[in-house]
């Protein structure tokens, strides 16, 4: 069979693709990943098919926008993003489509790949990276850490997601997605986010169950698998530089905020005082430089290391929440402390909460004076120590791309 991926954002959504892409050509299937251009060199070394959809100039200047890391604001920038290369997704697909032989497997926000199943019937799947999509009026995700409507009345959860839809998702998506379908001879459609873009064949979601516990009410076609936990290990070794910082003394904490995140000055200005303030050594991870401070011989920079080969020997991991990242730093058994943004990361850390392996900041208070205690309390506390250790423990199995390549297959098109 042929699989053709399509990840849409940064490197937390296209990462979990390849790795799968990877487990899925090991079982003898052909991959293409349709995805930006930056990831063209991670995807090849990985013996992946690609083909580009944004350039990696449009994906910077995108990066690079203040507002992406605004939990309001971001969410706009992107979904506006989503809708301005629908038609680019959708003709990509078309492109690497060989009916008879392929299998579609689209991210959440690749709404080209879920609209070309539509119209052709073919076989899809949508796999979502976080348990934020997911809408319920059970256990709600949360908008901002420490708010969520789980204990409100039912009708104040659906009019909240009635209102997101009406005033913020379905202005952004719907002229043009609805002017797109007229075109295909699709009926139009309103509140994609509710049920549209899950695909009514199959719905994957790459977490564990007790990280988010299915809803009743969430899609029945849905199944969990667990995190697929690659980050290039596999061809990315620890830079020698960087194996010697870290034999030369105590494990460091790890501060990352985010592969995409070019306006981090401030997050990395309050982890450079938070690692003084406690004499601890740390390690700063970004590509991009210009938004480091001056850091004494105690810090040192990566532009990247794979997190599975780093964490093991890491104090803690100070990080904005992604998916990916956190799923690491379960598997290694450290620490975390999150400084949620959006997107996702919210509902994300108030599960590390429920855990009992995190705390977090808001961005607004992420300074040394802030961040330091709350890093001496993880990095002290024996509940932490012991809940880390429990959840390093389920992850050890590794099946988690095993049982998605299986539902995927399950899928195998007619001739």
């Amino acid at each position: 069979m042929k699989f053709v991926m399509t990840p849409v954002g940064s490197a937390g959504d296209v990462h979990p693709f390849i790795g799968l892409g990877r487990a899925l050509r090991a079982r003898g299937h052909e991959v293409v990943i349709v995805t930006a251009g930056p990831f063209e060199q991670t995807v090849t070394r990985a013996g992946l098919g690609f083909r580009e959809t944004v350039s990696a100039e449009i994906f910077d200047q995108v990066s690079k926008h203040p507002d992406l890391w605004n939990s309001f604001r971001g969410l706009k920038l992107v979904l506006g993003s989503v809708a301005s290369y629908l038609r680019l997704g959708y003709d990509r697909v078309a492109e690497q489509h060989e009916p008879g032989r392929t299998v579609l497997v689209g991210h959440a926000l690749s709404f080209g790949t879920r609209l070309f199943e539509e119209k052709h019937g073919v076989p899809a799947a949508t796999l979502h990276l976080a348990p934020s999509i997911f809408r319920s009026d059970f256990e709600q995700p949360a908008i901002a850490p420490g708010r969520d409507l789980t204990r409100a009345p039912r009708w104040i959860k659906r009019s909240f997601w009635w209102a997101a839809d009406r005033f913020l998702s379905d202005p952004l998506i719907v002229p043009r997605l609805n002017a797109f379908r007229q075109e295909l001879g699709l009926q139009p459609v309103s509140r994609v986010f509710r049920h549209w873009l899950h695909s009514p064949q199959r719905v994957i979601a790459l977490f564990p169950d007790w990280f988010a516990p299915p809803q009743p009410d969430w899609p029945p076609q849905l199944r969990l698998t667990g995190f697929p936990q690659y980050d290039e290990s596999d061809h990315q070794q620890l830079s020698p530089s960087l194996l010697e910082f870290l034999d030369r003394g105590p494990a460091p904490i790890v501060f990352t905020a985010g592969s995409a995140n070019q306006n981090a000055a401030s997050f990395f200005r309050g982890a450079v005082d938070a690692a003084a303030r406690l004499n601890r050594r740390a390690l700063l991870l970004t590509r991009f430089t210009e938004h480091l401070p001056a850091v004494p011989a105690t810090v040192h920079h990566e532009s990247y290391a794979p997190l599975s080969r780093l964490l093991p020997r890491s104090a803690a991991l100070v990080h904005h929440g992604g998916i990916g990242t956190l799923a690491q730093a379960l598997a290694a058994g450290v620490a975390q402390l999150t400084m949620p943004m959006g997107f996702d990361q919210p509902d994300n850390t108030m599960r590390l909460l429920r855990l009992g392996v995190a705390k977090w900041v808001a961005p607004s208070e992420f300074s040394g004076e802030k961040v330091a205690p709350l890093l001496n309390t993880l990095l002290t506390d024996p509940a932490v120590a012991s809940a880390c250790a429990k959840y390093a423990a389920h992850l050890k199995d590794g099946s988690a791309l095993t049982r998605t390549c299986e539902l995927l297959e399950d899928l195998r098109p007619a001739p």
